[in-house]
């Protein structure tokens, strides 16, 4: 079943096309619909949400040019592949008062391939 989002706006609005990376991991679908509102094209600019570039390793809010909910600015979570396991798992609850309202992924093996993929795409490759 599809759902009202996906409804109202399209389920083509919901995949949006991922950055060429020629190795690395396959974009997960789940990841897809984070690109609705988030950017994670280096120097992309923020969409309704932040954009994801450097994720890892930033701290919760911190991203200039974005204007963050407070609970997210005055979270002090550092993004890393476990608390982005929780944040996903259910934003709302993770961190309450923040803005997004994207309900979460509840399947557990589906957060990690995003988690891989996100870590792979927005962490700079070493030179």
């Amino acid at each position: 079943m599809k759902s009202i989002l996906a409804t109202l706006l399209g389920a083509s609005a919901l995949f949006v096309s991922a950055p060429a990376f020629a190795d690395g991991p396959e974009m997960p679908s789940q990841a897809r619909m984070c690109g609705t509102c988030h950017n994670y094209e280096p120097g992309g600019r923020p969409k309704m949400g932040p954009e994801l570039t450097g994720v890892f390793g930033r701290t919760a809010g911190t991203m200039e040019g974005f204007n963050y909910s407070p609970a997210m600015a005055n979270s002090g979570i550092v993004w890393d592949a476990e608390t982005l396991d929780a944040y996903l798992a259910n934003p709302r609850t993770n961190i309450p008062g923040n803005r997004m309202s994207f309900a979460g992924i509840r399947d557990e093996a589906q957060r990690a391939a995003v988690i891989e993929w996100l870590e792979y795409v927005t962490t700079p490759a070493a030179e």
